[in-house]
């Protein structure tokens, strides 16, 4: 299997463990979104640190080590994929899943945006366009007004969207430096823990057993998502691969459909329909350029 197949793949596994995860961040309740996303970040940094651990036992200490000049990058992937997590999780509770979930995968584009600024990745007018195309299809579903406490949920998550993008960038920029994806992922869960750590000393919520059982869920989808797209962008550039990324947005729908019932209004799905097709317009424009 060629790397771009194997990209393929991680990317999909990927997109299905987040919506997957959204869903068990919506069924946790009323927890607050923080104290939900440091569970999420929990799960993940146990499972990055065992992996780290199992590493360090086979092959030594130079496969944990971080490559001159790429804590930079680990702290800008940990600084903006936190902001990624937190804009995501609020707008879960918030929204329909669907309208979370592609306001989300504007990460792909700022990916793109961001990839050229880090790593001097081209971009050629036609992906430029899809960008901005893609940013107003965007404004359907955040839908600007002026009373801010109606957008905020949407706003919030396209400006999480950002976050991951600039955070996906980062990944590519560590690939070239052969850092180790699992350092990345511990770095950057643990760092998202840290920033959830004053806010739960002092408000704190208890959970119900079905409510924790719900986050472990949120951390283990959450996880396996980190690993694949990690895994995604070390086997190939985000111009190739990044089309895949929207399934995310079928999962999300027929999950949000099956479990709580949630349609997603009519101007919500032109800009669907919008985004999608820019991204696969880029998709193919790249595939032919290539």
């Amino acid at each position: 299997m060629s790397d771009t197949s194997k990209g393929i793949c991680y990317i999909v596994l990927s997109a299905f463990c987040f919506a997957l995860m959204a869903v068990f961040v919506r069924l946790a309740g009323d927890i607050h979104f923080v104290q939900k996303a440091f569970f999420r970040n929990l799960v993940a940094f146990i499972i990055a640190a065992a992996g780290l651990s199992a590493d360090f036992k086979v092959h030594g200490k130079a496969s944990v080590s971080i490559p001159k000049g790429a804590f930079l990058y680990i702290f800008l992937r940990a600084a903006t994929g936190s902001a990624g997590v937190f804009g995501n999780f609020y707008a879960i509770d918030r929204i329909v899943l669907s309208d979370a979930a592609i306001l989300n995968k504007m990460a792909p584009f700022f990916t793109i945006l961001f990839s050229f600024l880090l790593i001097k990745e081209k971009i050629k007018p036609v992906p430029l366009l899809c960008c901005i195309v893609a940013f107003l299809g965007a404004m359907l579903i955040v839908k600007p007004s002026f009373d801010f406490s109606r957008m905020r949920p949407t706003l919030v998550a396209f400006l999480g969207g950002m976050g991951a993008g600039f955070a996906y960038a980062c990944i590519r920029k560590l690939s070239y430096m052969k850092c180790n994806g699992k350092i990345i992922i511990l770095f950057f869960s643990g760092f998202s823990m840290l920033l959830s750590v004053p806010y739960m000393l002092l408000h704190f919520n208890p959970m119900s057993l079905q409510q924790f059982l719900f986050l472990c869920g949120t951390g283990v989808c959450a996880a396996g998502g980190q690993f694949f797209i990690t895994s995604a962008y070390y086997h190939a550039p985000a111009a190739k691969i990044s089309i895949y990324d929207y399934s995310q947005i079928i999962f999300s729908t027929l999950f949000g459909i099956v479990f709580f019932g949630q349609f997603p209004d009519w101007l919500s799905i032109a800009g669907y329909i919008i985004i999608i097709t820019m991204a696969l317009v880029n998709f193919l424009y790249t595939k032919k350029t290539l």
